[in-house]
């Protein structure tokens, strides 16, 4: 029986991993910590190339299956349906399995890094690979990256807690998960390295660069025995450069930079419309439908969109109109350039309506293929325009996609790299770091932060390019919190003051009205001379010696925050109020030694 067979199979799997965990809880006790975390890694790094390796077959299948479709029908008839179909399972599989909750974004790593000691849920390891395959998968116009970093970081995390090990490692496990997915991903693990280090940590030691090296190289070794070559992002070197055409270089750096913002802030327009709508499958319907339609008019939005860079970066761009509704006109290199030209502007368009909707993936992918589609046009419209007769439209297409990634997730060094890798050569690197570098100037000059930790850094919640705020805002600030402290009423007598006095040792004594609301302090330094004078006392009410708080501190605010208020004040005691009502005080010295000791558990050596 068939059930049976597939009880059978996955009893088997469990006993299997049981086995295979007792074994590592076996070398654990048997090697040093630095071994095992040496074993781990290459571990993570196997676990995350497998993800990618399900995620990119089902997307290339799926793919294959909708050219197949429209070999028949010669329209985008079947690629605008396909895309519908998967949202929407997304969608339905997020409401009903995964309790209606999906994080998306890298920015989800951060914050867990920076807010939540490097754990990540375990759903993530599995949540992302189901959502995403079907999204992308099915065509959505998004990329695979982003569930693939946060599903190998998920994985790094997860051991980690399911080996007990300490912040330090589990924060560097979680990272190794990243380098090991963007490797596997691309074939390039330099760019899995720099892309863990570059946006995922801030600062590390040179020792802990050799996990994440083992991880990525662990990942891309596995990617590339397993996966075909023909889906994978790669291409073969690109042309001799000619150093005549820096400043056309010069020149698409600063465009990369503009459409890098443009990008970014029309997508985040995009989010917000569709936040306010709140039902999920009308949500779903809408944004697929309207992305149904793009499809339809631009085929090449459909899924990740790789075929049509491949297609650019080659002999024969004109390719990239067969089955539009512009075939007929192939042989036009205007009509080709309109095309590629609008596409790359409708691009954000499409990613965010896939997102938005309700869809799962990231906007690494999409970032690659705005860029070689503006490398393109810009090209291609310097060679018909007649400025030169020398321009390379595939050296443009490939370094393009390093100044939209740079730009966009102000990742210069990973842009840099990776292009190099997948191209199999570093002949570009001149032009890659100009265009990079001028790509990332701009966009952090006008955007701090990059693109995909935007909205966390807007809300205090992350600050990846600060490790003093990633560490302010890890403390849990509410355990700090002193709550058994002795008031005392508005209406109270300065007699009863010093009863108070004498069975505590406060020196500041929050003054409540009956709805145990803050009226003010009162400071003992401050009344001593009072309180030692008989006279005083008899003649001295309490609402005279009622001081207002320097500040005060809300119950939801970061220890960031906080500690501004305490240099602002010149004071180390604070109130905090909930909800309106006073519920205790705060001390700069305790923040402090929090600080002292998250310092210590996150250094990653």
């Amino acid at each position: 029986m068939p059930n049976k067979k597939s009880k059978d199979f996955f009893h088997f799997l469990s006993k299997s991993f049981k086995k295979l965990e007792r074994l590592l809880f076996l070398v654990k006790a048997l090697i040093t910590p630095r071994q095992f975390i040496y074993v781990s890694c290459v571990l993570v790094g196997i676990s995350s190339a497998l993800a990618v390796i399900v995620l990119k077959t089902f997307a290339h299948a799926v793919y294959n299956l909708a050219q197949y479709f429209d070999s028949f029908l010669h329209l985008p008839y079947s690629n605008s349906i396909f895309p519908i179909i998967g949202i929407l399972l997304t969608v339905l599989i997020v409401k009903k399995v995964l309790d209606g909750t999906l994080h998306q974004g890298t920015a989800q790593i951060m914050n867990a890094i920076a807010r939540k000691n490097g754990i990540l849920p375990r759903k993530q390891m599995y949540s992302q690979i189901i959502t995403s395959s079907f999204t992308v998968g099915m065509g959505g116009s998004a990329g695979l990256e982003s569930p693939i970093t946060i599903t190998g970081a998920a994985f790094g995390s997860n051991y980690a807690q399911n080996y007990h090990l300490s912040y330090k490692d589990r924060t560097l496990l979680l990272a190794c998960g990243v380098a090991a997915g963007i490797a596997a991903a691309f074939n390039a693990p330099i760019a899995g390295v720099l892309f863990a280090i570059e946006v995922v940590l801030v600062e590390i030691s040179i020792t802990a660069f050799i996990p994440i090296m083992i991880s990525a190289a662990t990942g891309a070794l596995v990617s590339a025995v397993v996966l075909n070559e023909d889906i994978l992002l790669n291409f073969k070197q690109g042309d001799v450069v000619d150093y005549q055409n820096i400043p056309y270089y010069i020149l698409l750096g600063l465009l990369s930079g503009f459409v890098s913002i443009n990008y970014a802030r029309t997508f985040r327009s995009i989010e917000k419309w569709f936040h306010k709508r709140k039902h999920p499958y009308r949500k779903a319907l809408l944004g697929a439908s309207m992305l149904a339609i793009l499809i339809f008019f631009f085929p090449t939005l459909f899924g990740e969109g790789f075929e049509s860079i491949k297609i650019l970066a080659n002999a024969n761009p004109e390719k990239i109109l067969d089955n539009t509704l512009l075939s007929n006109f192939k042989d036009n290199s205007w009509a080709l350039l309109i095309f590629v030209g609008l596409t790359m502007l409708v691009k954000v368009y499409a990613t965010g309506l896939t997102l938005g909707s309700g869809g799962n993936g990231g906007n690494f992918a999409p970032s690659l293929f705005v860029g070689s589609y503006l490398g393109f046009v810009v090209a291609k419209l310097i060679n018909l325009i007649g400025l030169t007769d020398k321009i390379s439209v595939s050296n443009f297409t490939l370094v393009g996609m390093a100044g939209i990634l740079s730009g966009l997730f102000h990742a210069p060094l990973t842009a840099i790299f990776l292009i190099a890798e997948i191209t199999g050569g570093y002949n570009l690197m001149v032009p890659l770091m100009i265009v990079s570098s001028i790509s990332f100037a701009i966009t952090k000059r006008f955007e701090v932060y990059s693109f995909d930790i935007k909205d966390l850094a807007d809300k205090g919640e992350v600050f990846t390019d600060n490790r003093d705020k990633n560490m302010l805002n890890s403390i849990e600030v509410s355990k700090l919190i002193t709550t058994d402290i002795k008031s005392v009423g508005e209406s109270n007598s300065l007699e009863e003051l010093i009863e108070v006095i004498k069975t505590s040792t406060q020196i500041l004594f929050p003054v409540l009205d009956e709805n145990e609301q803050l009226m003010g302090v009162i400071r003992l330094n401050e009344i001593r001379p009072i309180i030692l004078s008989s006279f005083h006392v008899k003649h001295t009410s309490i609402k005279e010696v009622i001081r207002p708080p320097k500040e005060i501190i809300l119950y939801d605010e970061t220890a960031d925050t906080m500690m501004e208020k305490f240099e602002n004040s010149q004071t180390t005691l604070l109130p905090v109020l909930k909800n309106g009502k006073f519920i205790g005080f705060i001390s700069k010295y305790h923040i402090l030694e929090e600080y002292r000791k998250k310092l210590i558990s996150m250094t990653i050596d």
